[in-house]
């Protein structure tokens, strides 16, 4: 385990010690935790650990990336028992097109299989996710593959935003604004 790992833990473990009961392991990419220190994805080694914390009753994990949720990940999501059932994947969008121009890494195809294998692996998950309705050049058929999208993957949160133009970004550049 690298130091951070401890860093972490000992916070924790002060934190639990002053009567904290739930824990939120936040970041804008959770799940690569590790990765952004030089090592391999070391997510689901932290929360084992966390989940060994006594005083400690719930960890919730927020902002889990489709492309780094591994099988690990969901066998320890599954197994310990502090770990929330919960996860907050930040799809945005399910046509395939529209995902490639908001430079996510996912399509809708691997959406999809990352879904079925979440529910198999962690039943009674709760999935709460984020979409962008309105992005630049987005047809009524991109819109349509969204809707399918949600209408089959059932989540039990969603929330939808208008796409809103950020002076200076690639997308707030484009031409097709809707």
């Amino acid at each position: 385990m690298i130091a951070e790992n401890g860093k972490v833990l000992a916070e924790a473990k002060n934190l639990a010690e002053s009567g904290v009961r739930e824990l939120v392991v936040v970041a804008q990419d959770t799940t690569c935790y590790g990765k952004d220190l030089g090592e391999r994805l070391l997510l689901p080694e932290l929360l084992e650990r966390l989940n060994e914390i006594d005083d400690i009753e719930w960890i919730r994990v927020l902002y889990t990336y489709p492309e780094s949720i591994t099988d690990e990940l969901l066998d320890v999501i599954a197994k310990c028992e502090k770990v929330v059932k919960y996860l907050d994947i930040p799809i945005q969008h399910a046509s395939n097109r529209i995902l490639k121009l908001m430079n996510r890494r996912s399509t809708n195809e691997e959406l999809h299989t990352l879904i079925e294998k979440i529910r198999e692996k962690v039943p009674g998950i709760t999935l709460r996710t984020t979409m962008i309705v309105g992005f630049p050049t987005e047809t009524d058929e991109d819109f349509t593959t969204l809707a399918e999208f949600v209408k089959w993957a059932r989540f039990d949160r969603l929330g939808c935003f208008m796409y809103s133009a950020e002076e200076g970004t690639i997308a707030g550049e484009m031409e097709d604004q809707i």
